[in-house]
């Protein structure tokens, strides 16, 4: 009996997908997996951010490229619209419609096997970003966003006082 269990994953649209005006495509197509959007927002992303986010990939020779590709600086778009899904079977319902992470190995029906291309410099221009374990999602989801950003409360949160009080993740 397959277990089906409520998780959430963030997803990237990345520059070069905002540079084609693929958005609106891409978002389509998510929405296939009848999940619930739990958060989006655009962001700037800094080299900081990008290099956190990337830091399983910083002994990779491509490790700088990598960080500029997420920054924008190679489409001079220099944002990517970030977002959370929320539901059943979350992850997998949607790396299957974004498909292998080589646009060319991908499905040609899937996100990355339409819009994504391998640049001359081996480049994996792959449109979008989605997370591949529960385990990865919740540290990148935490990474991007505050938890007064998402509409759920889907982890543990405490109040920090300041001058003001601010919800941080727990």
């Amino acid at each position: 009996m397959l277990l089906i269990m409520a998780e959430q994953t963030l997803v990237l649209i990345k520059p070069d997908g905002l540079k084609k005006s693929l958005t609106g495509n891409i978002l389509t197509r998510l929405s296939e997996t009848k999940l619930e959007i739990a958060a989006a927002k655009a962001v700037c992303v800094t080299r900081e951010l990008a290099g956190e986010h990337y830091r399983h990939m910083k002994d990779k020779p491509f490790f700088n490229e990598l960080l500029d590709y997420l920054m924008g600086n190679l489409h001079n778009r220099k944002k990517v619209l970030a977002l959370v899904y929320h539901g059943d079977n979350a992850i997998k319902l949607v790396r299957d419609i974004c498909g292998d992470t080589n646009p060319e190995s991908a499905d040609p029906t899937s996100i990355r096997g339409s819009y994504g291309r391998i640049t001359t410099k081996g480049l994996f221009e792959n449109i979008i970003h989605a997370s591949s374990s529960p385990e990865e999602a919740e540290r990148e989801i935490k990474l991007w966003f505050k938890p007064e950003e998402l509409v759920y409360r889907i982890y543990p949160v405490e109040t920090e006082e300041k001058v003001t009080q601010t919800l941080v993740w727990a």
